[in-house]
């Protein structure tokens, strides 16, 4: 496994630090992007709290509770932050969450970095209570260990292919490879006895990989901009790895709408579908669900945004959690 992630991401790093021509610019803006869309030239200045700062990326109001640039439970194909410049390093992108799952909490602090306007680095660390869960478990006569699990994510996603390259209407194509460790579910499922392993989730770490575009289309909705994306992933993951790892790898659909009806808000829709390959614990751990989430960003000024989520997770271990509430601080420097 260490081969496959370390060959996987010498392969993104290889393939998306060599330059692709005649990419459009953009600047996240609704009135400049049209603008730059309709005349074929860069956009005009614009100033926050109407615009973003950082020329040549589109909108980006979220930080994914995995940790990379795009939605709140789905990436998107943009670089974060990514500018007109050749510079190594961008503006890194740091981010708090805070998410009810019924009677779950999770915690999510990320932070994300663009290299060579083409790569993107990405840290983030999820810590869940796990509420009714443990409960359920003492009432069953046994003791868990621990109340949280902790799971930590590792990402590099390249661009491949920038959006409008050669002179033809292409989306911007990125993949991704997402290493990921769960501290504490391993604990856990000692402590019980191994029921985890029993139903096919014997490990604590996985590798997501993910393949992602996204295209904009400036002026579709009512004259203001509309990102659409679409994207496969593939994972080992029950539960986005919350629960553990499995062996076989198994390949779900996500895709979002993204929509800027002024130039300081946007609204979201989201949909991550997931596997049922492992087994179930009655009373514990039932079937996995798809996710969807709809989210609303306030744009504050050129650093700050302000995000709300409210996400349908259906099956969640011992619990259906279809009212699931959130938030994020996002904070460009």
């Amino acid at each position: 496994m260490t081969k496959i992630v370390f060959c996987a991401m010498v392969a993104v790093m290889a393939i998306t630090v060599t330059p692709i021509m005649g990419a459009d610019k953009w600047l996240d803006a609704g009135e400049a992007l049209a603008l730059a869309a309709e005349e074929n030239s860069p956009p005009a200045e614009a100033t926050a709290p109407e615009a973003h700062h950082h020329d040549c990326c589109p909108p980006l109001p979220f930080h994914s509770i995995e940790g990379y640039s795009g939605g709140a439970i789905t990436p998107l194909a943009y670089i974060c932050n990514a500018s007109c410049t050749t510079e190594c390093c961008g503006n890194a992108v740091v981010s708090y969450s805070f998410l009810n799952i019924g009677t779950r909490e999770m915690h999510v602090f990320a932070v994300t970095q663009p290299l060579f306007n083409r790569l993107e680095i990405g840290y983030a660390y999820n810590l869940l209570n796990l509420g009714s869960l443990t409960d359920d478990i003492r009432d069953l006569g046994m003791d868990p260990g621990r109340d949280n699990v902790q799971l930590h994510h590792f990402n590099l996603r390249g661009l491949l292919i920038e959006e409008n390259s050669f002179g033809l209407p292409l989306p911007a194509v990125t993949a991704g490879v997402h290493f990921k460790y769960n501290d504490g579910v391993q604990r856990i499922d000692r402590n019980l006895g191994g029921p985890f392993k029993a139903i096919g989730l014997d490990r604590s770490s996985g590798v997501d990989f993910t393949l992602t575009a996204s295209k904009m289309f400036p002026k579709l909705a009512f004259g203001r901009p509309l990102i659409l994306t679409g994207g496969v992933r593939f994972s080992q993951a029950a539960q986005i790895g919350l629960f553990g790892f499995g062996d076989t790898y198994h390949a779900t659909f996500e895709g979002s709408a993204v929509y800027m009806p002024t130039n300081w808000l946007t609204l979201g829709y989201e949909i991550r579908t997931k596997p049922d390959p492992y087994g179930k614990i009655p009373g514990l751990v039932g079937k996995e669900d798809n996710w969807r989430a709809f989210s609303a960003s306030w744009i504050v000024n050129s650093h700050l945004t302000v995000s709300a989520v409210y996400g349908m997770l259906g099956n969640v271990g011992n619990a259906r959690e279809d009212n699931t509430l959130g938030m994020q601080l996002r904070w460009e420097f």
